[in-house]
C-alpha cells in the first residue's frame, strides 16, 4: 500500500515568529508525527534559512523527510504572497498533502475534485489584521490580508483555533464549510524544572505577586494592567511582567513611570525561557491576562495547567477557552478598564478560598485540551478532504 505523506511547513519554528505561534507549531507537529495513522508519515518543508537540518531533525524525531527550499524566509514570504509556489515533489507522493500551522503556505490553484491527492490547509490564529491593525506593522497587516485572500481562493480547508475566531472570520471572509475548529493545548515545555527553588531565588520572586506576560502591542492591554496597579482598589502585591522591553515606541519602563509607579510596585523580569516562565507562573498568586483581542490564549492555558488563578479580559476567545475557570473582566469602556482589573485582582488576592478554587478549576479546564486530540483532528481533516 502506498505511503501517504503529510508535509508540514516548519518556518514558524525555524524562522522568527511569536512565542505562542512557535509553541503551537512545534507541539502540533510533534504530535502529528507520533499519531500518524498506518501508512502515513510526516515530512517537513522549510525555507533556506540559518536553522540547520540537524536542529530540525533533533526537534522532530521521526520526521520522514525534510525539503529545504531555495529561497530564504523573507524571499519565500514574498514569493508565496504573490503566488510563486513551486514545491519539489516528495520521494513518495509528489506535492501531496500540505499543512501549515499559520497562513504561511504555498497556496496555488489546483483541481480539488479530480486531484484529491493535492491538498493545502492553513491555520488562522486571529483576525488582528482587521480588528486591531495598529497592533501590527503595516507590512504584517498587508501580508496577512493578502495571504487570507489567497487562502480564500485556493486553500482546501482553514483551521482556526477557536469558535470565536471562526465567527469573526466569517464576517470578514466566509470560507463556509472549509473551516474546522481545532484548538491547541498547553505546551509541554512549561512545567516545573527540577531546580525550581534555585531559579525562583535567581529571579528574586516575592512571596506573593501578580504575573503578566506579553508585549505592549495595543491589543494586549498590558498598559491598562499597569494602570490598574496604581488604582486604590488594587491588591497590595506587586506586578511582575515578562516579555520584550518595548513594542514600537512604547517601552515598559516609561509605561510604569507614566502610571506613577515604582519598580517595587511593577517590576520587569525580562524575557524568560520556558523553565523560568514555569517557575514564575507556578509561584504567582494570580496570572493576569488583559488582552482584548485574541484567537487562542496559550498563556492562560499554561497558567491553568500549573494551577495558577487567572484574571482575564472578557474577549470572546479567552472566555471560550476559560469557561468560568478564571475571572473575566469586561474590557469595554477603556477608561474604566484599569479600575475593573484592579478590583478583580483584589477579589482573588484578598480571598484565599477563591484563590484555591480558581487553582483547581484551572487545572480541570486545562485537561480538556490536549495536543494528541488536536493532531488526531488534523489527520481526520486531511482524511475527510
Amino acid at each position: 500500500m502506498a505511503m501517504t505523506t503529510l508535509r508540514v511547513v516548519l518556518d514558524d519554528i525555524a524562522a522568527p515568529a511569536s512565542r505562542n505561534l512557535r509553541r503551537y507549531s512545534e507541539e502540533l507537529i510533534k504530535q502529528l508525527i507520533v499519531s500518524a495513522p498506518p501508512n502515513c508519515e510526516v515530512a517537513g518543508i522549510v525555507s533556506n534559512n540559518s536553522t540547520s537540518s540537524a536542529k530540525i531533525e533533533e526537534t522532530f524525531p521521526g520526521l520522514a523527510e525534510l525539503t529545504t527550499l531555495r529561497l530564504g524566509h523573507d524571499a519565500l514570504t514574498r514569493a508565496w504572497q504573490h503566488g510563486v509556489t513551486s514545491i519539489p515533489a516528495t520521494r513518495m507522493s509528489g506535492k501531496g498533502l500540505i499543512h501549515s500551522p499559520s497562513l504561511f503556505a504555498p497556496l496555488s490553484r489546483h483541481d480539488r475534485v479530480n486531484d484529491v491527492g493535492t491538498q493545502t490547509v492553513v491555520t488562522v490564529h486571529d483576525v488582528l489584521a482587521w480588528t486591531s491593525p495598529e497592533s501590527m506593522s503595516t507590512r504584517q497587516v498587508a501580508w496577512n490580508k493578502a495571504m487570507a485572500k489567497r487562502a480564500f481562493k485556493y486553500a482546501d480547508a482553514i483551521v482556526v483555533t477557536s469558535h470565536s475566531v471562526a465567527d469573526e472570520l466569517k464576517n470578514i471572509m466566509n470560507f463556509g464549510e472549509r473551516v474546522r475548529v481545532i484548538p491547541g493545548a498547553a505546551t509541554e515545555r512549561v512545567k516545573q524544572p527540577f531546580n525550581a527553588p534555585a531559579r525562583a531565588l535567581a529571579l528574586e520572586l516575592p512571596e506573593r505577586y501578580i504575573l503578566a506576560t506579553g508585549t505592549l502591542a495595543p491589543h494586549t492591554r498590558l498598559d491598562a494592567l499597569i494602570q490598574a496597579m496604581a488604582h486604590p482598589d488594587a491588591p497590595d502585591i506587586p506586578l511582575l511582567i515578562s516579555g520584550p522591553p518595548a513594542w514600537g515606541e512604547r517601552d515598559i519602563a516609561s509605561t510604569i513611570a507614566a502610571a506613577g509607579l515604582s519598580s517595587e510596585r511593577v517590576r520587569y523580569l525580562g524575557a524568560l525561557d520556558d523553565n523560568d516562565l514555569a517557575v514564575a507562573l507556578n509561584s504567582a498568586t494570580i496570572f493576569a491576562h488583559p488582552d482584548s483581542s485574541e484567537g487562542f490564549s496559550l498563556p492562560v492555558l499554561e497558567a491553568f495547567s500549573l494551577g495558577t488563578p487567572v484574571v482575564h479580559s472578557d474577549a470572546a476567545a479567552v472566555v471560550e477557552l476559560s469557561a468560568d475557570a478564571g475571572i473575566a473582566v469586561s474590557h469595554e469602556s477603556a477608561d474604566t478598564y484599569p479600575e475593573r482589573l484592579a478590583q478583580a485582582l483584589a477579589s482573588v488576592a484578598n480571598d484565599s478560598e477563591l484563590e484555591r478554587q480558581l487553582g483547581f478549576r484551572g487545572l480541570d479546564r486545562s485537561h480538556v485540551f490536549t495536543w494528541r486530540a488536536a493532531a488526531d483532528k488534523v489527520w481526520q481533516l486531511h482524511a475527510d478532504l
